[in-house]
């Protein structure tokens, strides 16, 4: 989309004049990768999704059947702890306020938190109803494609700014687990990898929340 520096400083001051362009954020042209530890492997034959916890019954989806879930698409702004920002991006995948609308996710009253799981143990919370907003997504693809493996393929979950919304929270794009597996419903927050480790456990991007 932007063929040299000027015209990626040019579109930079378009985001920020438009008011989408959070503070201490740089607009990038490229999709950075950033994760802890290896790409694990994928087999569709034995990959399972599943909700628990703090619901009226635990679901567990094969790769088939998760793939007949219904399906959304949402064209989003997505902004890095790191201090970059790519803008109209487009994701395809399941959203869970609409797995919770037809009835297959069913939280308990007591539910307030969830935490994502993904391979090797990662873990990452969020507030359930920042879970249950338009801008979460359980991602399967991205700009058409299906989601690269180092950037979370087969599953990631996938949080950013829908232009125009102002009234939906924004955290930083960690808050969407790469390789994800699950969702455990909770009564209490329990922070995840990164919170654990020093960052925001909000990670409000228009307040700069990156670290606790």
């Amino acid at each position: 989309m932007f063929d040299n520096p000027f015209n990626r400083k040019a579109k930079e001051e378009e985001m920020l004049n438009e008011g989408r362009l959070p503070p201490g954020q740089s607009l990038t042209q490229k999709f950075p990768v950033l994760h802890y530890g290896p790409v694990p492997p994928f087999n569709p034959l034995t990959w399972t999704f599943k909700v628990w916890d703090e619901v009226e019954e635990p679901r567990v989806w094969t790769w088939d059947e998760f793939n007949q879930l219904p399906r959304t698409r949402l064209e989003m702004d997505i902004h890095c702890v790191t201090q970059w920002s790519k803008f109209d991006t487009t994701w395809e995948g399941i959203s869970v306020r609409n797995l919770m609308e037809i009835g297959l996710i069913k939280p308990l009253p007591a539910a307030r938190h969830v935490l994502q799981h993904a391979e090797y143990g990662f873990t990452v919370n969020l507030p359930i109803e920042v879970v249950l907003a338009d801008n979460f997504l359980l991602a399967t693809h991205f700009n058409g494609e299906p989601i690269s493996p180092d950037h979370g393929y087969p599953l990631r979950g996938v949080v950013g700014a829908i232009k125009g919304r102002e009234d939906l929270a924004v955290p930083y794009f960690w808050k969407g687990a790469k390789w994800l597996r699950g969702l455990e419903l909770l009564q209490q927050d329990k922070p995840g990898f990164w919170e654990q480790a020093g960052y925001h456990n909000n990670a409000n991007v228009w307040r700069e929340e990156r670290f606790g």
